[in-house]
């Protein structure tokens, strides 16, 4: 097996052991206008158009060169990101009336009537050209010569930028997204293929079904149908991205949800960018939000890293000597590599010392010579990043020398194996997990347990199951709320304004336009190793 495909498979093994440790948490859930029409949407934007729109949405040039906005006659100046176009004239242009003020129609076609324009103040213009439009844009001048209102912002930009904005600015009003039609919404998701995940991929495909099933049943969003699209991974990270490109424009995919992207994170959730594909609670322990930020992928839970954090913060409550000695011991490799840097920078914030740090080889973990060494540090906190086979062998070891230090691992790390650690690590053992059955409200389960009785869902992946099935629910609620005249810009701003929402099955969600996990932080539980059995050891905590 070569390193890629080992690393794609750990990395799925990873996900499914953290879901199987949540369906054990989980068991209780067990069951006993016509602005659309249904043509087919225009071509797809340019490269120089797509630019273009990221400038008249986000007032950010794609290149990352400065754009400024220069307001009144004192030339206030503030970033072109405090004042994008589409603030005051709307996605499609023509202008949203606010604070007593009316931005104009800024669509091609009301720029350029042939007669020219008289706006309400008697200020008349002939037709705009594309040379009258640049000096709107950055003298605040119309075509007479005539001075614009003082609401509206001059703006300095580079002439590539420039020419990128009125690019778009062409097409404005009529950049219909795919996927969106006056009778339906198009929407995809993705399951995994290989044979070892079939279980996985039915279950996914079963919630999905029935909970669509349920919308369309009661009218729809805005009496539109939910077609909902399925696509499979493939062999390695690179030829699944290619799999779902074709299905996002074979498809025409308006958004996706629910999908399967564990071992190809990096690869979709920057298709997703690319494509403007809204993906709302992808299936991962590894969500990509780094900087700069991916706009077009909503993740539900906290991933690897944050759950990392979440456990430095129960550690510093739980242990409060600030140098009591942290050890962290992590496998070779891109995986453990950024919790690793988590745990030391909240180690950092959480005013601790620095961890010592203790790297071995993935192909092989000798947990004799591990132990001996780590002993002889004196830790009395260690950080475990590995399997939990390797975790277990650790222990076992330890306890031989009688060492029993407060171990710590991301739930993900750990399977059923866990449960057989020596006695003298029983409640010493602490785990995190994104989610917990106190999350569940009555009404989240009794929702989710008549779904699963009147189709007959599997009793099987259940934790899976209830991520893919609340994943949805934020779609359709971020549908509901963005309205009737949808886009996928509205639907990214609607979700952005999200704030504490209730699946009934997950902590409230949460997102922003800097946020793009719904519930930041973790569940602490540890072991009963008599009872084996696991026992809460913390309520929620936050790491926004």
């Amino acid at each position: 097996m070569s390193a890629l495909r080992r690393h794609f498979v750990s990395k799925i093994r990873a996900y499914l052991c953290c879901a199987a440790l949540l369906a054990a948490l989980s068991a209780a859930l067990a069951p006993g206008s016509h602005a659309f029409a249904d043509a087919p949407p225009q071509d797809t934007l340019t490269p120089q158009e797509r630019r273009g729109k990221q400038i008249y949405v986000q007032g950010a040039s794609p290149s990352g060169k400065e754009i400024l906005a220069y307001l009144g006659d004192a030339s206030l100046e503030v970033p072109g990101s405090a004042m994008a176009c589409a603030n005051c004239h709307g996605l499609g242009g023509e202008g949203k009336p606010e604070g007593g003020v009316t931005p104009s129609n800024i669509t091609w076609e009301a720029l350029t009537k042939p007669y020219g324009v008289t706006h309400p103040g008697g200020r008349t213009h002939p037709p705009y050209t594309e040379r009258a439009l640049e000096l709107a844009i950055t003298r605040g001048l119309d075509p007479a010569g005539n001075k614009l209102l003082n609401v509206m912002p001059r703006y300095q930009m580079s002439p590539d930028d420039l020419a990128d904005l009125i690019a778009y600015l062409k097409r404005l009003g009529k950049d219909r997204d795919p996927g969106v039609t006056e009778n339906s919404i198009t929407v995809g998701t993705i399951v995994p293929s290989r044979a070892d995940l079939a279980g996985v991929g039915q279950a996914v495909r079963a919630v999905m079904t029935a909970y669509f099933d349920e919308v369309n049943s009661q009218g729809g969003i805005y009496n539109r149908k939910i077609e909902l699209k399925f696509v499979e991974t493939a062999d390695t990270p690179q030829a699944t991205s290619a799999n779902v490109k074709r299905f996002i424009q074979d498809e025409q995919i308006f958004a996706m949800t629910g999908a399967f992207i564990a071992g190809a994170d990096k690869e979709l959730a920057a298709l997703m960018g690319d494509s403007e594909v809204p993906l709302v609670g992808p299936l991962t322990l590894y969500p990509q939000v780094g900087h700069p930020l991916n706009r077009h992928v909503f993740y539900l839970f906290s991933g690897m890293e944050e759950q990392a954090r979440a456990l430095v913060n129960f550690a510093s409550q739980n242990s409060p000597d600030k140098k009591a000695g942290v050890l962290i011991v992590y496998p070779e490799g891109e995986m453990s590599a950024g919790v690793t840097e988590a745990i030391k920078d909240q180690c950092r914030k959480d005013g601790r010392d620095q961890p010592q740090t203790y790297s071995y080889g993935r192909a092989h973990f000798d947990a004799s010579a591990s132990a001996a060494k780590l002993s002889q540090a004196g830790a009395s906190v260690v950080f475990f990043l590995g399997t939990g086979e390797e975790a277990l062998a650790l222990m076992r070891e330890a306890d031989r020398l009688r060492w029993s230090p407060q171990l710590y691992l991301p739930g993900a790390a750990a399977g059923n194996e866990i449960f057989d650690a020596p006695q003298s690590f029983s409640r010493k053992i602490f785990l995190s997990f994104p989610t917990s059955p106190a999350d569940q409200t009555a009404e989240g389960a009794g929702e989710f347990r008549a779904l699963a009785a009147k189709h007959g869902l599997p009793a099987h992946h259940l934790a899976t199951q209830l991520s893919a099935f609340s994943a949805a629910k934020i779609l359709v609620e971020g549908l509901k709320r963005a309205g009737r005249e949808v886009s996928r810009e509205k639907l990214i701003e609607t979700l952005e304004g999200l704030s504490g929402y209730v699946t009934g099955l997950t902590p409230a969600v949460t997102y922003g336009p800097n946020r793009r996990i719904g519930a930041m932080g973790a569940y602490v539980v540890t072991i009963d190793l008599e009872k084996r059995e696991f026992v809460p050891a913390s309520s929620w905590v936050n790491t926004d």
